[in-house]
């Protein structure tokens, strides 16, 4: 089980409510729905989880 500490939402998140909530680790991360934790999360490894954040960073 992990910590709740672990998991963070975006500073961009206005309310927090609709977002979604990561953590990150040396593999990679995990993202879960923040108002449906318990369905469970995605895990992504480095590579790909690198690639999203450069994707979002620069609008693609």
């Amino acid at each position: 089980m992990s910590n709740p500490a672990d998991w963070h939402k975006s500073s961009y998140s206005a309310n927090g409510a609709n977002c979604v909530e990561a953590r990150e680790s040396a593999y990679g991360a995990d993202v879960r729905d923040t108002q449906h934790r318990e369905a469970g999360h995605l895990s992504f490894d480095r590579t790909e989880w690198s690639a999203l954040l450069a994707g979002v960073r620069t609008d693609r």
